[in-house]
């Protein structure tokens, strides 16, 4: 199997309020950004929107080495709480509904075709890509104010 590189990052302006996501696929010497947003969000949504896009890119099953500042996004896939909400009707485990069960399912669909590895990174901080990706997220939520 492939294995690829994954950077992503989401911005709200407002929570809720306008957002945006960005995402960077890299294999090898190749290097791919996306990004997108939606002029009423939720900065949560836009962090597993840009994790959806990106692993929908993908056409074929492979490695995902998965980077993202948000801690949302790595611990619910990496600590499995998000399989246990949706096991649990998508209910937590201090009995509150799971928020955003649409992208759960979608993101944890993705995660039965790919074997993918959680990364945390600290957001605004040294890592370029996520850097890149954070520039991409604000652009594109600016389109909706």
């Amino acid at each position: 199997m492939k294995t690829i590189t994954i950077y992503t990052d989401g911005a709200c302006s407002g929570n809720p309020g306008p957002g945006g996501w960005g995402a960077i696929l890299r294999y090898r010497d190749t290097e791919k950004e996306l990004s997108g947003g939606a002029a009423e969000t939720t900065n949560n949504r836009m962090e597993l929107t840009a994790v959806i896009e990106a692993l929908r890119l993908l056409r074929e099953p492979c490695i995902v080495e998965l980077y993202s500042d948000s801690k949302y996004v790595i611990d619910a896939l990496s600590k499995g709480w998000a399989r246990g909400w949706k096991a649990r009707g998508w209910v937590k485990s201090d009995k509150k509904p799971a928020l955003n069960p649409d992208l759960w399912e979608q993101l944890l669909a993705l995660t039965e075709v790919h074997q993918v590895r959680c990364h945390w990174v600290k957001g605004h901080a040294e890592n370029e890509h996520n850097n890149r990706c954070d520039q991409m997220a604000v652009a594109e939520s600016k389109k909706f104010r």
